[in-house]
């Protein structure tokens, strides 16, 4: 018996496939192909016509050629069985290719449009979805519809367009016989229905184990995962965890395959006597008078053969089918969640040329969860173009929230903020990333080579260019001593690389944008104090006649900046230069004193 966490799981599944997959919807992937899906149906019309035309031959073999010993007639009937069996080969290896080809479109077009949708989506989605989670959707689920798209909707249409002819070939051969053959089929489907319906649940489940699996991966094998796992002497409790987790995915595993086992063992028991009982019908048919002669049993027995395999086929793919509508409902969950940062249509487009860098926030306020306080409530700050802002405050401030913002990493509950008198959900993102270039305290960077990284943000930098950036980022001697230089790959998130080299090297990949706006958030937490002198240097050179914001815990970084903003629990307390704010004895007194 199922427990109540099982139901409960089960009714938000159900809920989950109704409210996000339709038999339309599904369909609707196989409409930029629809040329190529209409000849792969002509194909199937033409070798079930084929197919079916075999057993006719045969009988009139039996009947006709081989009692009158009619030699001629025997080798054109022959040759016509011989003729229908190239035809139907030639048929198979057409509709293979095409299928294939039409399948794996739609497969790219899949993982296309989840990539890109994911790409579009706010950062809370991401601050609360596992990757893992994230790579078993694209790579898992995405996956497992590959044999539904590539092989099962054609099989399907082919195996039913065969079935459907066989049943008219039967009853036009001895309509008697061939509806006692058609008595399996309630049964038949039903059963099919059941056991589709079981798998469908353990197909869902299966797939949110392989995404712990994925996730467990990802996290435990990461750089970050076996130093700490070293380090705390943990490798064998995660070495057990992942085994659990394994069995578990195994388990489903097992039980896919084997649900409604026995089910299909009638249904394929009864399939298989019914050639046996169409015999004993027909010699009691034919003891009654009936016109029933030896060549239309061979060719009734022939049709039965020929129906059952395709029969038993269109009810594994329903079953398939069946399957495979959790990896749907997983996947066009992903596409259903809403786009919380749009472009809006016409959006202001500014010319970089005349771009000042002028930044307004006006009495702004965000919640991440609307039923909690706001983490930022009535900010309002005036940052003039060219100058330098810093904001302080202590953890939990909201220091990074505005630093998000700012970006636009979320929208505003309330008030504006304008860069250059234009509100920032007006402006067209290119506009926003051309105008704002970003450094957060956790630089992110690609094994790839370190030209590659810092050309990420302009793909069309000379070499010169390059290695001036780096320069400004106190980082060109370090490079050039290597012994590949530039080419030297950084590795995974660029553990090649201390901490504070690899801030550097995202802030120059920054710079090498220039943008008019530079927001620094705890851009050099990582740095020892002569580099953090040198880049202070490096940085007053690099902000003149630009906008500068600067998040910082280290106040020594911001004494000079024109204008100290100091935030507590989401609110501006306090603002004005540094020998202003010393002298009020507040809070940024009391954040000075406490850093020395």
């Amino acid at each position: 018996m199922a427990s109540p966490s099982d139901k409960a799981e089960d009714f938000s599944y159900d809920e989950l496939a109704a409210t996000h997959v339709s038999a339309r919807r599904v369909l609707g992937l196989f409409k930029p192909y629809v040329g190529r899906v209409l000849a792969v149906l002509i194909l199937i019309l033409v070798s079930s016509i084929a197919g079916i035309a075999a057993p006719f031959l045969l009988r009139a073999i039996i009947d006709d050629a081989l009692p009158h010993r009619d030699l001629d007639l025997l080798a054109r009937l022959a040759g016509g069985l011989i003729a229908l069996a190239c035809l139907g080969a030639a048929i198979t290896v057409l509709q293979a290719l095409v299928t294939s080809k039409v399948g794996q479109a739609i497969m790219h077009d899949l993982r296309v449009r989840v990539y890109a949708h994911l790409q579009s989506l706010s950062l809370g989605f991401f601050t609360a979805t596992r990757t893992g989670e994230v790579q078993s959707r694209i790579a898992s689920d995405i996956g497992g519809l590959q044999a539904l798209v590539t092989h099962t909707a054609s099989d399907l249409t082919r195996n039913v367009s065969t079935v459907v002819m066989t049943m008219v070939a039967m009853l036009v051969l001895e309509w008697r016989l061939a509806l006692f053959s058609f008595l399996v089929l309630p049964l038949a489907i039903w059963i099919s229905h059941r056991v589709g319906r079981v798998r469908e649940a353990i197909t869902y489940e299966q797939q949110l184990r392989i995404a712990d699996m994925s996730s467990t991966v990802q996290e435990s094998l990461s750089i970050s995962g076996i130093i700490l796992a070293r380090t705390m002497g943990r490798t064998h409790h995660l070495t057990r965890r992942f085994t659990h987790t394994s069995e578990g995915v195994a388990a489903l595993e097992v039980r896919s395959h084997t649900a409604g086992q026995w089910e299909w063992s009638v249904i394929d028991l009864v399939l298989q006597a019914l050639p046996a009982l169409t015999l004993l019908l027909g010699g009691w048919l034919m003891g009654q008078g009936a016109p029933v002669t030896i060549g239309t049993l061979v060719a009734m027995i022939a049709l039965q053969e020929q129906i059952l395999w395709p029969l038993e086929e269109v009810l594994q793919s329903g079953v398939q089918i069946r399957t495979t509508r959790a990896l749907f409902a997983r996947i066009f969950e992903y596409l259903d969640r809403p786009v919380e940062i749009t472009e809006r249509s016409g959006p202001v487009v500014l010319d970089q040329r005349k771009i000042r860098g002028a930044v307004q926030l006006d009495d702004i306020s965000f919640a991440y969860d609307k039923s909690q306080p706001p983490a930022i409530a009535g900010v309002s700050i005036d940052i003039p173009a060219g100058s330098h802002v810093a904001i302080v405050g202590a953890t939990g401030s909201g220091k990074t929230t505005l630093g998000y913002l700012l970006a636009r990493l979320y929208d505003i509950d309330a008030g504006s903020i304008r860069y250059d008198s234009v509100d920032v959900r007006d402006l067209s993102f290119q506009s926003l990333t051309d105008m704002l270039g970003v450094v957060t305290q956790e630089p992110y960077l690609f094994n790839a080579s370190i030209a590659d990284n810092l050309r990420f943000a302009k793909p069309d930098a000379t070499d010169d260019e390059v290695i001036v950036a780096a320069k400004v980022a106190q980082l060109h001697d370090l490079i050039s001593a290597l012994p590949d230089g530039y080419n030297t790959a950084v590795g995974e998130r660029g553990y090649r690389f201390s901490g504070g080299e690899k801030q550097r090297l995202a802030l120059a990949r920054t710079i090498l944008r220039n943008p008019r706006v530079l927001l620094l958030d705890e851009a050099t937490s990582a740095l020892d104090t002569a580099t953090e002198r040198a880049m202070s240097g490096a940085l007053a050179t690099l902000a003149r006649d630009r906008t500068t914001i600067t998040i910082a815990h280290r106040l020594s970084t911001v004494r000079h900046a024109d204008q100290i903003i100091v935030m507590d629990k989401g609110r501006v307390v306090e603002r004005g230069t540094h020998d202003e704010l010393l002298a009020l004895n507040g809070p940024y007194a009391e954040l000075v004193r406490s850093t020395l």
